[in-house]
């Protein structure tokens, strides 16, 4: 054939006019260099059409959870570390709550991210699972390398109610998981719990790592059957609308104060916003706080629900318990 402008075959520069003759069988077979064109290979631009109809044959089922990410506009999930905050937020009128790993660790005097916590992660989705509300588990990275064993732990959360997991290809030491072992650890999980909705993590932008490598990391995840993506990091609204459109299942963001509020991440297509460990760690400062206050002689904010508020928060226990905070102050 012969270039119609100045480009690159192959690491060849070809000039505009010149005949070039492309040896496909060679490169297929690997006897030849591969015929990237200008540039290195890049997510296609048309995958979101390819995949959407991908995705309408085969049905990803469709969970009362899965429809939250599904109503045209972002949805605030903000994150619990035991069944009491769980209980308050869907209180608030929250549909949904997910799990932070740095609560559940740091409550236990344990590390974040360290794959500490895995039977401490089993037994809270237990106990959310008695709850009235739907939640999805930070499990980090499925606490293992065997997808098979993450399938199986995913089932065990499934089990116990949970209506959603969150697998991170972030690791302890600051670096990436290969793209190959998430994408499998993924499968996995849905061929074993197809009703589980999988939220598959990337931690690209929290290692400084270009928007490119970010996209090839999510087109990866959502073939192998990843119901919603999250890239937590990215607060950027150029960098928010670019994975947007070449996404074709939900996008998750984490909040940021620093970046767009929820109504402007759903305009930019956002579906789904994280709270990650914020709730937590306002809660540990608000608490310390209070204590230092009192013991300075200082105000106190007050507004603080009731020992009876609390104690109805118990499953089963819609009575109140028995008592206020003059009686039974626990």
């Amino acid at each position: 054939r012969v270039a119609a402008r100045a480009t690159r075959i192959a690491g060849r520069e070809i000039a505009e006019g010149d005949a070039v003759v492309l040896d496909l069988v060679a490169a297929q077979q690997g006897h030849a260099a591969p015929l990237t064109f200008g540039a290195p290979p890049r997510v296609c631009p048309g995958r979101a059409h390819a995949l959407a109809l991908t995705e309408g044959l085969l049905g990803r089922p469709m969970t009362p959870f899965a429809r939250l990410h599904h109503r045209g506009e972002a949805f605030l999930l903000p994150n619990a570390w035991d069944y009491a905050s769980a209980a308050a937020l869907a209180a608030e009128g929250f549909r949904a709550v997910g799990t932070t790993s740095l609560g559940v660790a740091a409550g236990l005097g344990l590390p974040d991210g360290a794959a500490a916590t895995k039977e401490a992660t089993v037994d809270l989705a237990r106990r959310l699972g008695r709850g009235p509300f739907l939640f999805s588990v930070d499990a980090e990275g499925g606490f293992s390398d065997d997808p098979a064993e993450v399938a199986v732990f995913a089932r065990r959360l499934y089990e116990a109610g949970a209506a959603g997991i969150n697998l991170e290809d972030g690791r302890a030491d600051g670096t990436l998981a290969p793209v190959e072992l998430h994408a499998a650890k993924i499968a996995a999980v849905k061929e074993a719990v197809p009703g589980l909705f999988v939220n598959a993590r990337t931690d690209t932008y929290w290692l400084g790592l270009d928007q490119e490598r970010t996209a090839g990391r999510l087109a990866v995840y959502e073939q192998a059957g990843a119901d919603g993506v999250f890239v937590p990091g990215l607060s950027d609204r150029a960098g928010i609308a670019a994975l947007t459109a070449a996404l074709v299942t939900p996008l998750n963001v984490l909040y940021s104060p620093a970046g767009p509020g929820i109504a402007e991440l759903g305009a930019l297509g956002v579906r789904r916003v994280s709270l990650g460990s914020l709730l937590y760690r306002e809660a540990l400062t608000g608490a310390v706080s209070t204590a230092a206050a009192i013991r300075d002689g200082g105000p106190v904010r007050g507004g603080a629900l009731s020992y009876a508020e609390v104690q109805a928060m118990a499953p089963g226990n819609g009575s109140g318990g028995g008592g206020g905070d003059d009686v039974h102050d626990g």
